[in-house]
């Protein structure tokens, strides 16, 4: 989905009339990048993504907010300013850096991992339990 957005996005602004920026509508070549991935370290897992562009840098701007968990207990007392996340990671990029993300990002989602008939969930590589009934 992050993808086809961007790709949108980048789409409209080829086609708006008033838009003084170079939008490609490829990769350009020399931003392809297929080289194999690195293992990362989950730094906090995304609960919201912002998904924009600023016309006053030429750039698709993407923010990560993490998931926010309040405890069961605290539902009663939640303010609004306990759902604010403490961080968020912003990435800025140029149009063909953009377009360069979004088809990698199809690459990757598209070669997926299998998912198991039973249970629905992706299996991985070392291997897959299916969680219990009642847990689906």
């Amino acid at each position: 989905m992050l993808a086809e957005k961007i790709d949108e996005i980048l789409d409209e602004l080829m086609v708006n009339e008033g838009n003084p920026f170079s939008v490609p509508a490829v990769t350009p070549v020399e931003l392809v990048d297929n080289e194999p991935l690195e293992p990362v370290e989950e730094q906090f897992r995304t609960g919201a993504l912002g998904l924009g562009w600023d016309p006053t840098t030429a750039q698709v701007v993407l923010q990560a907010f993490p998931i926010v968990v309040v405890e069961a207990d605290d539902h009663a007392d939640i303010d609004a300013d306990d759902l604010e996340p403490e961080e968020m990671l912003e990435v800025r990029m140029p149009v063909g850096t953009a377009r360069a993300f979004a088809k990698r990002t199809r690459e990757i989602v598209g070669a997926g991992r299998p998912i198991c008939p039973r249970c629905g969930n992706p299996i991985d590589p070392e291997g897959h339990v299916c969680p219990e009934p009642g847990d689906l």
